[in-house]
């Protein structure tokens, strides 16, 4: 995957940094790292020194970058047309009740996962589609 900064506009408001700088695992972590770029936060929430036990962090989020997905024009075009309203309903019940997480992740409103990406890709195999693509892909840094 290509080479991106971690930038403090990338952290999620909410997501929790870590200050303990005697991790052995801070150069990999997530909430450390996060922690190093974080600009002008007064205030949030943060990893405790509860969560350091035995030279490991119960906290611990690897630093990577992901490629999530959005959008869904030609998720069901490989199924016959007489499946393609059940495996609709499949694929946005992983989204939860209703429709609208399924629309916003259509119309990239939120993105998907990788984890969800396997998801879908799942119940559409079950249809008989296994050649998934979603519309776009971006890299972002996964704060999941």
């Amino acid at each position: 995957m290509e080479n991106i900064e971690l930038k403090a506009k990338d952290i999620p408001g909410g997501y929790a940094l870590c200050f303990n700088s005697d991790c052995d695992n801070k150069e990999k972590c997530m909430h450390y790292q996060a922690q190093l770029v974080a600009e002008e936060r007064d205030k949030g929430s943060a990893v405790y020194p509860a969560a350091w036990k035995d030279g490991k962090c119960r906290c611990y989020k690897e630093k990577k970058l992901v490629q999530n997905a959005w959008g869904f024009s030609q998720l069901y075009c490989n199924l016959p047309s007489y499946l393609r309203a059940e495996a609709r309903r499949s694929v946005s019940a992983l989204f939860g009740s209703g429709n609208g997480q399924y629309y916003r992740a259509h119309h990239g409103w939120i993105m998907v996962s990788p984890k969800r990406q396997e998801e879908i890709k799942e119940v559409l195999a079950k249809f008989g589609n296994n050649d998934v693509k979603f519309d776009h892909y971006v890299t972002e840094w996964d704060f999941d």
